[in-house]
């Protein structure tokens, strides 16, 4: 396999083709924030951002907004992963921690943008405790000094919300005061630890270059629409985000870099920007390296890019069109 440096510059190379073909940009009286002037951004995260939904959504927007030059984007989320190093007794392995491949993944992939969403499994679904919320702290903290290090700028993003609602009758639920916790048996309040830990989030915009609160959204979103229909959820197993809750991040977090609206893409658009998106996602996650058991293996970076290349022949004209 090549070096970490020689892929970076391959996957460069991709994407300086998949935006030559680009000739318009963001009108200049839009308040654009410094992720959208980004030469490659990459993403950190759990499930959430392991399953790439509202990576990609950010991406397709950038596209259709017409951005240029167009931000490399590169996510490399993790399912299971935490940045606290805890895991819960009845887990089936060690969580994987973040820093366990946060410096490779620097070295390798050099962004000069990170976003980091982590959380949702760093409460390991327990109440809150002190000793957890600080293991969470050092994490963040760690992460903090590792990004800036590496003279990248960092987005923090807070935890989304765990949602009890969809799973209250399925027997997943645990009250305050048990002995153990896990993602199958959750405390029954759990969103009050997310709540709490993403309020500490946002008290860290004078240490990052960026925060960004995503819970406050989604819970608005499910507020209103239980009003007409009490079983309404973004996340059906109350953890991950379904198609529409990734769309209200990936909306929630272009909002704060400065894109105001959202430009409807075609279903066949969305699905190659998706496909794009795993696979740069799958050879970065397996040329950084990690720990976790039973993740598929990608595609060797220099093949990647190859097929990235096909996508965006693919993706250019739908962009073009979806324009017009």
């Amino acid at each position: 396999m090549t070096n970490g440096r020689d892929q970076s510059r391959r996957v460069a190379i991709c994407g300086l083709l998949c935006v030559a073909w680009m000739g318009v940009a963001l009108p200049a009286s839009a308040e654009l924030q410094f992720p959208v002037h980004a030469k490659r951004i990459l993403f950190i995260g759990d499930s959430i951002t392991h399953s790439g939904q509202y990576v990609a959504w950010i991406d397709a927007q950038l596209r259709l907004q017409g951005v240029e030059p167009l931000p490399e984007i590169i996510g490399i989320g993790l399912s299971s992963e935490t940045c606290s190093g805890l895991s819960e007794p009845d887990h089936p392995f060690p969580r994987p921690d973040i820093h366990e491949r946060l410096d490779r993944a620097l070295q390798q992939i050099k962004p000069d943008v990170v976003v980091s969403c982590y959380g949702m499994n760093d409460g390991i679904y327990y109440p809150f405790g002190e000793e957890r919320f600080k293991a969470y702290q050092d994490g963040v903290n760690r992460i903090i000094k590792k990004v800036h290090d590496a003279n990248a700028k960092l987005v923090l993003l807070t935890p989304p919300p765990f949602d009890p609602v969809p799973i209250r009758d399925k027997g997943n639920l645990k009250p305050a005061g048990e002995k153990k916790y896990a993602y199958f048996a959750m405390y029954e309040n759990y969103d009050d630890v997310l709540a709490r830990y993403g309020k500490w989030i946002m008290q860290q915009k004078d240490r990052v270059d960026m925060v960004i609160d995503i819970h406050t959204p989604i819970t608005e979103r499910l507020a209103a629409e239980r009003k007409q229909n009490p079983k309404f959820t973004l996340a059906p197993d109350g953890i991950h985000p379904n198609a529409a809750g990734h769309r209200l991040m990936g909306e929630t977090i272009l909002h704060a870099w400065g894109i105001e609206s959202s430009a409807e893409p075609s279903a066949e658009l969305l699905g190659l920007v998706m496909q794009r998106t795993r696979i740069v996602h799958d050879a970065w996650l397996s040329a950084v390296g990690h720990k976790r058991p039973g993740v598929k293996t990608g595609l060797p970076i220099v093949d990647a890019v190859a097929k990235v290349a096909e996508l965006d022949a693919k993706i250019e004209p739908l962009i073009v069109k979806a324009r017009k």
